[in-house]
């Protein structure tokens, strides 16, 4: 059985890992964690710690962990199928039905009826006729190496198997042949039709010269045309009428005619992950038809607010930066220019669905936005939806084009370089934050800066709770706005000259720490690792104590923190005044960021450490396991970077 990934995250997400692994183990709170006997080892002091809020456990001792899913499966010896049944029921979440779906892409092929000719066919020919003549000449601005339908301007004829002798495939098969019909196949099919009606006519070709498309880029976007006959689907498809229905491309009027819903439409053909095609989306060629863009709608293969244009082509080509662009063409443009990593919603306001779906490509994301009222509004909605999906490293970047252009005319006209250039200017969603509250108050006053925060606070209550970031963002604010002055270390002026040279990465882990409690919970998983004599792990120790009592106040949670670890005080400021962390991570994405760089070297050099002289056999295994989790996380990071 095949289980999407975002099922089993919402599968773990309903799943509370302290009420689940507690039914196995006595389980009592002790700080940040709750901890008792691990069950895969014999011990007497209670060494095996499970977080709530990050829905994880590990043992100290043999080094087992991992979440709801693992414990279960080591625990009672089953596999990943019965344990996630088992999780579903109780979650409620129901898991995919591998027979059922299968049995949803089957139709039954029919045999094929005459079509009457097109004057009485036509089931609005007499309301609204089409001012487009039929068939226009092939253009020769494109060159095609053949023309496909040139000997089909006759009548087809058929072999006694049902297939057009002249080679093409019009699905017209014998009945006693082929029973059933798979909706992909079908949409296959339908995408070549369309794609070798393009050298038949002027306008769409003309259309796609406009807009500067190479012919290499018509046909990796494998790009068409729907003629303007209200019925050209069930003449080349007359058996497959019952699948086109069920995939939308053909309507039936409320006279009870059937007509196409595609029709004189440049087309573009969408594919999903898999690269299979599932829907097509077409624009009109003929300003009086309206609307100007249609999609086909959903079926049982399409479902466009979880689908991307462009998605499965950037992933093809590895793309490394996703851009989120409003249009096809802005997508298929950007491509053609080697920008790879575009991709565009299908028609529809960008959703939660397209926002984790391209946070699993990259952690950083950028977003781009018409420069004029209407893109200011949907970016202000897009925040709302983006926020909640802001788990500690993920990076969210604004990039709002210049007035009157989008992606592809900005390329066009202002050229790659300068696209490139003002991509990279894009603001972290902090700075845009701040400028698009800002704007309405004015700062310089205690009241506008009330206004500001108010707003902010109302924003961050949208972050995820157990991130670091709602508190990043507040501290950031407060010093943009001037508000509190924080505790500073006085800075040695070569301490910059000191990142590479004498400073450990335990040294910058505890720097970041005093500077940006909140952090910790980065750094908690290094309390499984590290010797109790490093001063970083006494750090921690102290963090897990005082970790839930700190004040949401940035600076005062700095202040208590500070209190705590008092008995270090002197390493701490010799650290503080070494490393100039302060400098390092004033944008709250940055400090993330270093925050999580810094715990994964941390954790590969103490796993490996550790695995120098193991315990025992099972945590040799565990500590093996874990660090090949940690390097390709490591690896992950570094192509992203790059």
């Amino acid at each position: 059985m095949a289980i999407p990934q975002h099922t089993i995250d919402q599968i773990l997400d309903r799943t509370d890992i302290v009420d689940l692994i507690g039914q196995h183990v006595k389980l009592k709170k002790t700080g940040r964690t709750y901890s008792g006997c691990c069950p895969f080892h014999q011990e007497k002091s209670p060494s095996f710690h499970v977080y709530r809020d990050k829905q994880y456990y590990h043992c100290f001792g043999c080094q087992a962990n991992g979440n709801a899913i693992r414990f279960l499966m080591d625990i009672e010896q089953r596999n990943f199928v019965e344990v996630m049944k088992q999780l579903s029921s109780q979650t409620g979440i129901e898991l995919p039905k591998d027979q059922q779906d299968s049995k949803r892409l089957v139709y039954k092929k029919e045999t094929p009826k005459k079509i009457a000719p097109q004057a009485t066919a036509t089931p609005q020919t007499k309301a609204a006729p089409s001012s487009t003549p039929t068939n226009t000449p092939p253009s020769h601005g494109l060159s095609f190496a053949y023309d496909p339908f040139e000997q089909y301007q006759t009548a087809p004829d058929f072999d006694e198997q049902g297939f057009d002798v002249h080679g093409f495939d019009t699905g017209f098969v014998n009945e006693a042949v082929v029973q059933e019909g798979n909706l992909y196949d079908l949409l296959e099919n339908v995408a070549q039709y369309y794609q070798q009606q393009l050298p038949h006519s002027q306008v769409a070709q003309q259309y796609f010269r406009q807009r500067g498309l190479s012919n290499e880029t018509l046909a990796y976007w494998r790009l068409g045309y729907a003629p303007e006959d209200w019925q050209h689907l069930e003449k080349v498809f007359p058996q497959d009428i019952a699948g086109l229905k069920l995939l939308g491309l053909i309507r039936t009027s409320d006279s009870g005619r059937d007509f196409d819903l595609l029709r004189e439409r440049v087309i573009f053909p969408i594919r999903d992950h898999k690269g299979r095609v599932v829907g097509f989306g077409g624009r009109a060629l003929n300003d009086e038809i309206k609307p100007k863009y249609i999609n086909s709608p959903d079926s049982e293969v399409f479902h466009k607010n979880q689908l991307l244009y462009g998605l499965y082509e950037g992933r093809k080509h590895k793309a490394k930066d996703w851009l989120m662009v409003e249009g096809y063409m802005d997508v298929i443009a950007l491509q053609q220019n080697g920008i790879s990593g575009a991709v565009a919603t299908l028609g529809t306001a960008s959703n939660a669905d397209h926002l984790t779906t391209l946070f699993k490509q990259n952690n950083q994301l950028t977003i781009a936005f018409d420069g004029d009222a209407a893109g200011q509004k949907a970016a202000k909605r897009t925040l709302d939806i983006a926020l909640p999906l802001l788990n500690d490293g993920r990076e969210l970047k604004f990039f709002v084009l210049p007035k009157e252009h989008d992606p592809d005319s900005l390329i066009r006209k202002e050229g790659l370089e300068t696209f490139h250039r003002l991509w990279q200017q894009s603001p972290l969603l902090s700075d845009f934050v701040f400028a698009l509250l800002s704007q309405n108050y004015d700062v310089s006053s205690p009241e506008g800066k009330s206004q500001v925060m108010a707003e902010l606070n109302q924003l961050t209550e949208l972050l995820p709770k157990h991130g670091s970031y709602r508190y990043l963002l507040k501290q950031f604010f407060r010093e943009k706005l001037g508000i509190n002055k924080k505790w500073q270390p006085k800075i040695s002026l070569d301490a910059s000259l000191s990142f590479n040279i004498r400073t450990k990465d335990e040294d910058f882990a505890v720097a970041i720490l005093m500077h940006h409690p909140f952090l910790y919970i980065h750094f908690e998983v290094l309390r499984a690792f590290i010797h109790p004599d490093e001063l970083l792990a006494r750090v921690l120790a102290r963090f897990d104590r005082v970790f839930d009592e700190l004040p949401d106040d940035q600076e005062l949670a700095t202040y208590y923190i500070l209190g705590a670890c008092s008995p270090y005080h002197y390493e701490l400021v010799e650290i503080m005044q070494r490393t100039n962390i302060q400098a390092l991570t004033q944008a709250p994405e940055m400090a993330d960021k270093l925050a999580s760089e810094y715990s994964l070297s941390l954790q590969e050099k103490y796993v490996r450490m550790k695995l120098k002289a193991p315990g025992s056999l099972s945590e040799s295994r565990n500590l093996r396991q874990h660090l090949n989790e940690l390097t390709k996380r490591i690896s992950l990071k570094l192509v992203q970077s790059e």
